[in-house]
């Protein structure tokens, strides 16, 4: 309380306006207190004849002075900040000399918090504060606090640290909030992929970060470097998305200063566009393979920010799930995978982006070689996979035939071919692939391709089939069979041969929980208990495994303890032996 009476004094003095420090001398000084106290009541009250009759009457009223004179400095705080806003929307120069002046004569007085918000609104309106100023907002937490984000922006210009610690919180926000989407498993209804990027655009952390940044290239690439720094420590892909968001964002409210200096404005933009429309044309895959290809000698780290555009899981979701789409038209018109433009512009694209990390922590900001063989040698082994699924399909539609169904059987439903799997372990690129004919196989319920490429989908590269995103589909989509789940043979490729050899991961078992939160009923004790057996959790996990799998354990006992049993004195107290017995039927024999 005595620093804000210090604070509160100095400033009306420094304005040449008696303050506290006056009123006390005075009283000291004086030989009538109370006409001291009279005098300075009429010199500094408010000095408008046609109100000093009325001073009485709100006395008479109860109103005290004190609450008379707030409500006098509410209204006009209120009037003086609406004019100034005024002052500052105009266009010229002597409007911001106009607030400079004014500035320079109120700043004394920031600490009285009566009187901040005026100096408050001056400081926003004006847009370049001279330093001096800066320097105080900066040393005082109070004041720094209550600036708004427009006159922060200049602080944090030449203060990185301290803008560093105003973003951190809304980065780690952000990475909960991707997270609570994949791994909520009692909200299935709100799916990872489901939101379109405009609507995920209008974020709360995305939008406040635009405001943040406001119009400065200099904060929007102190962001940046924030994002690459944790994605770089981190390896998680949600920094990616939000480096995309961002600039997106600022496309949308049209921040040109930001957007023209991005060299990945552009790029973005037509992925964006193709995200969105969920296709891939002529004209815009030219467009994006112009930017690829458009990478000149001593502008290569441009390619670090084009891989984090296209690691975003958003981006490779819809760059998979498009090659998966043109190698089943490829089957369908007898074309091959190599004389598709298109389809090998995407797996340049997936290289890129699934290669980012490593191209950004090595800075060797080249793009990686698509391997040929991917083309020529696994796509066609992939390809042979789709057409085995499509002559099972159509068989199962002939009148039954024994005979044919085993040979179909024998030649449709076999393992894998060798090159699917040992292009798996060596590439991302085909281990991504295979992710989604996996993902295919789910939504089309097609349960013999699911068992054939389940049963060799541990091995994928980087262990890239126990990403979370992937897993938060694959979980969405069994849901919606588990009739399956009665079938030993199922469960034995999907719990046994894929999911428990990922089981040392933390995600990997909060996502296997989940499947069985909804599938549990249709399985057998043998394999709940199996499975609850596999995936209790050690101190090694943490804590949002232990609450998963406690509430799980809870849902099964509960679903399990025997309906309460109807017993012998329960039946004599029913309110059925109160109602008079019938008389007998005329008609009973």
């Amino acid at each position: 309380m005595a620093s804000s009476n210090k604070f509160l004094g100095t400033g009306l003095d420094d304005v040449s306006v008696p303050g506290q420090n006056f009123l006390r001398d005075a009283l000291t000084s004086c030989t009538d207190p109370l006409k001291a106290i009279e005098e300075f009541q009429l010199e500094n009250g408010i000095l408008l004849p046609s109100l000093r009759p009325m001073l009485p009457l709100l006395d008479l009223h109860g109103v005290r002075r004190l609450d008379f004179h707030t409500s006098v400095l509410e209204e006009l705080r209120e009037k003086m900040i609406e004019h100034i806003n005024k002052l500052g929307k105009k266009d010229g120069k002597g409007n911001e000399k106009k607030l400079k002046e004014l500035l320079a004569k109120s700043f004394p007085i920031i600490k009285i918090k009566a009187l901040r918000p005026v100096i408050m609104s001056i400081l926003k309106n004006i847009t370049h504060i001279d330093d001096k100023y800066l320097k105080v907002l900066v040393r005082d937490r109070e004041l720094y606090n209550d600036t708004d984000t427009e006159v922060k922006r200049q602080i944090w210009q030449d203060n990185q640290s301290l803008f560093g610690d105003e973003v951190s919180p809304l980065l780690s926000l952000y990475i909960r909030e991707k997270e609570n989407v994949l791994f909520d498993h009692e909200n299935m209804s709100q799916l990872f992929f489901s939101s379109s990027p405009k609507l995920r655009r209008q974020g709360n952390v995305v939008q406040k970060l635009a405001h943040m940044v406001g119009t400065s290239v200099k904060l929007y690439d102190m962001v940046l470097q924030f994002l690459r720094t944790l994605f770089l420590r981190t390896k998680n892909i949600h920094y990616c998305t939000l480096r995309a968001e961002l600039l997106m964002t600022l496309h949308d409210a049209e921040v040109h200063p930001i957007i023209s200096a991005d060299p990945c404005h552009k790029f973005t933009w037509c992925l964006d566009a193709c995200i969105r429309e969920r296709n891939v044309d002529i004209k815009r895959s030219r467009e994006l393979q112009g930017f690829l290809d458009g990478v000149k000698k001593g502008t290569e780290q441009i390619l670090g920010d084009l891989s984090m555009t296209l690691c975003d899981p958003y981006a490779v979701n819809f760059l998979a799930t498009s090659a998966i789409k043109i190698l089943h038209h490829l089957i369908n018109t007898e074309g091959l995978p190599r004389d598709n433009s298109i389809l090998i512009l995407l797996l340049r694209m997936l290289a890129l982006g699934l290669g980012s990390w490593d191209i950004i922590n090595t800075q060797q900001f080249k793009e990686p070689k698509l391997d040929s063989q991917v083309v020529t040698k696994y796509l066609p082994a992939l390809m042979s996979l789709m057409v085995d699924d499509q002559v099972r399909a159509l068989h199962n539609k002939l009148p039954p035939d024994e005979r044919e169904s085993a040979i179909t059987t024998i030649e449709h439903s076999g393992p894998p071919p060798d090159a699917c799997e040992a292009y798996m372990r060596e590439s991302v690129v085909c281990s991504v692939l295979a992710m989604y004919y996996t993902l295919h196989a789910a939504k089309t319920k097609d349960r013999g391709a699911l068992l054939r490429i389940l049963s060799i989908l541990g091995s994928c590269k980087n262990g890239l089939a126990y990403s979370d995103p992937f897993l938060h589909q694959l979980v969405a989509l069994l849901i919606q069979f588990p009739d399956e789940f009665q079938g030993e043979d199922f469960s034995t490729v999907l719990f046994d041969e894929f999911f428990f050899a990922g089981l040392s991961k933390d995600n990997v078992t909060r996502h296997l929980l989940k499947l069985i939160w909804y599938i549990y009923p249709k399985l057998p004790e043998t394999r709940i208990h199996t499975l609850m057996k596999a995936l209790q959790p050690g101190t090694q996990h943490n804590e949002a495994v232990h609450k998963v799998y406690e509430a799980l354990q809870q849902k099964l006992t509960t679903q399990a303890e025997p309906a309460p049993s109807t017993t012998e004195m329960d039946y004599l107290d029913s309110p059925l032996l109160s109602v008079p017995m019938p008389s007998p039927s005329p008609y009973h024999m």
